[in-house]
């Protein structure tokens, strides 16, 4: 009757301890591991590192065998639930020079009918999306921009090469 009424005095278990105790050594491990990892901004630094900028002497020259169209046919408005608009824009972007494009950045503006900029994106073409642009390819790039006015005139869309590199 007294081994009934007695209760057993229960300990820590030991191997759930040892498992937690595992799982935040991993976790820190993982953190640790990611810090090493480069910013997007180091990232985009080092895609671009000796390229031909916006202002560069080369750089007209460069710019003009680079050939972008919009693809209005795919170019997609659709609101969403704040009350704005979200665009993904389509566009072809072609290499007719006579070099490999290994680093491109483009400049993405949407602009009314008075051609004032509404909202504008930089992106990282080349290696992004690609390994590389060879003569005389051709590329497809979609580019999402969100948080338009619905009451905004978004009349056209424009591209621009702000940034190039050769291989």
């Amino acid at each position: 009757m007294e081994t009934l009424l007695q209760k057993e005095k229960k300990g820590v278990n030991k191997v759930l301890l040892a498992a937690m105790l595992i799982a935040v050594l991993l976790v820190a491990g993982g953190i640790w591991l990611w810090s090493f990892q480069p910013t997007i901004e180091e990232q985009k630094q080092q895609a671009l590192e000796g390229a031909h900028l916006e202002g560069s002497p080369e750089f007209e020259n460069y710019t003009k065998e680079i050939i972008i169209s919009t693809d209005t046919n795919r170019t997609i408005e659709s609101p969403t639930g704040l009350g704005t608009i979200s665009m993904m824009i389509h566009s072809d972007i072609r290499n007719k020079g006579d070099k490999t494009v290994n680093g491109l950045q483009v400049k993405v503006s949407v602009v009314d009918r008075f051609n004032e900029v509404i909202k504008e994106k930089k992106v990282m073409v080349v290696p992004n999306q690609v390994g590389k642009l060879g003569l005389n390819e051709t590329i497809h790039v979609a580019v999402p921009m969100d948080g338009f006015n619905k009451e905004a005139d978004r009349a056209n869309v424009r591209w621009k090469v702000t940034g190039i590199r050769f291989e």
